[in-house]
């Protein structure tokens, strides 16, 4: 199997992305959870760019191990050597320098005939061959470039100290075998080609950038430049989960290889989204909700008897849990049963039958049951008596000058619970006050907001995973005002554990 190369660009390409800027800190956050992912080079920035930019990959270049650190230079000498310092202190580092070769960039962006452009090239390399351990050239808008044009400019880059050749569709503009047949030309036209590594740099503008990383891929592109969740200028980069997944699912075709630790692409993702703000689409491949979740009756059956009737990779493959069964509409029976049972129920066949019978008629009036549902249709349907928290009331005191301070009144049945707790914010106070007046001790794993409606009025769903003596749980909230939705969600998942116990206790 031949290996391809990983060069990640989310810290570059990636942070170009519109709301996408991080911090100095934050980079340095993502470069050591993108090295730790095992890809062989990382983009840090264009350091020329502005000081925080610099900063970033002087902080990487002088911390980061095991990936070459590589930063971006347009083919100007002051672009260079800014790169080369950010650089200078890397284990392994390389600069990346461009400059367009298209017609369409050629004449409205430089207005410089082909020989110029081909003159730039050369001197940019050489210059920066003398700077870094090593070069990579990209002549930028590739795929929309005359190709005689692109041979000759690639020849001579090579010839002047480039080892990575980086082919980008830089607009998203070609399709699988057009981009496959433009390697195949390169290799076979540009004559000292066997001296460089080929690259291929896509973008998603047409929804293709996977798949024509993959065309590059089997036409003889050995290094592919992706970033993390896909994010990038305009629709964004190819993905690097999608492509690595592709690679890892389909060995049966696609015989190669990389070092990535597949386990670490969830946790990847989840930090980048965090850190941007950029949220992930329910339905976006490998590692959006709804990538192991299942809904339809016919596959939650089929997932049930054997995981690979319905799952080409298993959540454990990229890092994350267990496949979900989701309750809605399209559930079958199957499905709403195991979750019964997961929640802690132990009911008759009879009496499961009758509650199905509830949930599909409170199913086809929500797109999806929750746990919460689930529960109180059980305890009416079988006449069990809730023991269940109810949030009555809360408070909080909070601001720049003083410690955030919750305090909240629950009901337990007819007993009223109050409490009070300081935190490191007014979610983390409230969240603190419930446990005080419950009585448990809860681990937070995950806290999820967003905005359910448009506008200042806007709905808000706050989203929370738990866990507590071991016992995971999941709970939700919504309400125009995120601190009472937090706190909802919060009771709502200690409402699940506690009564799992409950039932666990009465079945000893």
């Amino acid at each position: 199997m031949e290996r391809i190369f990983i060069f990640d660009t989310t810290l570059r390409d990636g942070e170009q992305s519109p709301g996408a800027s991080m911090t100095v800190e934050q980079k340095y956050e993502v470069a050591v959870q993108i090295a730790r992912m095992g890809v062989d080079a990382i983009e840090t920035g264009f350091p020329v760019s502005s000081p925080q930019q610099f900063q970033a990959c002087k902080m990487i270049s002088e911390n980061v191990k095991g990936p070459v650190i590589t930063a971006l230079a347009r083919a100007v000498e002051k672009d260079i050597d800014i790169a080369a310092e950010a650089v200078a202190k890397a284990q392994h580092s390389r600069i990346h320098t461009f400059i367009a070769t298209s017609p369409i960039h050629m004449k409205y962006k430089f207005n410089k005939p082909p020989e110029e452009i081909i003159g730039m090239a050369v001197k940019a390399v050489k210059y920066a061959k003398n700077k870094a351990a090593e070069v990579e050239f990209s002549p930028e808008d590739a795929t929309r470039s005359d190709l005689p044009f692109l041979y000759s400019i690639l020849e001579k880059v090579i010839e002047a100290g480039a080892t990575i050749i980086n082919i980008p569709d830089t607009v998203g503009y070609t399709i699988p075998q057009e981009m496959s047949n433009i390697i195949t030309a390169i290799k076979n036209n540009v004559p000292n080609i066997d001296k460089a590594i080929i690259s291929v740099h896509c973008h998603n503008d047409l929804g293709l950038a996977v798949a024509n990383t993959l065309a590059a891929i089997e036409a003889g592109a050995r290094q592919a430049e992706v970033t993390i969740n896909g994010i990038g200028e305009r629709a964004g980069n190819a993905a690097l989960e999608e492509l690595i997944m592709a690679l890892s699912v389909r060995k049966d075709l696609l015989k190669y290889t990389t070092n990535i630790k597949t386990n670490q692409i969830y946790n990847s993702s989840r930090l980048i989204s965090n850190i941007t703000g950029l949220e992930i689409s329910r339905n976006k491949p490998v590692v959006g909700d709804n990538a192991f979740a299942h809904e339809s009756g016919i596959h939650q059956d089929g997932l049930l008897k054997h995981r690979e009737t319905y799952e080409i990779m298993t959540p454990s493959s990229i890092g994350r849990g267990s496949s979900d069964i989701v309750l809605g509409r399209h559930s079958g029976f199957h499905g709403f049963k195991k979750r019964i049972g997961e929640l802690g129920f132990v009911i008759s066949e009879e009496e499961s039958k009758r509650i199905f019978d509830k949930f599909l008629y409170i199913a086809d009036r929500k797109k999806e049951v929750y746990d919460e549902d689930l529960i109180t249709i059980i305890i009416d349907e079988l006449g069990m008596s809730s023991s269940s928290y109810k949030l009555e009331y809360f408070n909080i005191l909070s601001g720049n000058t003083s410690v955030p301070t919750a305090t909240i009144k629950i009901r337990h049945n007819e007993t009223v619970l109050e409490e009070a707790a300081t935190g490191d914010g007014p979610v983390d106070a409230i969240f603190r006050a419930i446990e005080r007046a419950i009585g448990v001790n809860a681990v937070l794993n995950e806290y999820k907001v967003h905005a359910v409606t448009p506008g200042k009025q806007a709905m808000g769903e706050v989203q929370v995973s738990i866990s507590v003596d071991g016992v995971d749980s999941k709970g939700r909230g919504s309400s125009t005002d995120i601190l009472e939705a937090s706190a909802i969600a919060y009771v709502s998942a200690l409402n699940k554990i506690l009564l799992s116990k409950e039932m666990n206790n009465e079945k000893n």
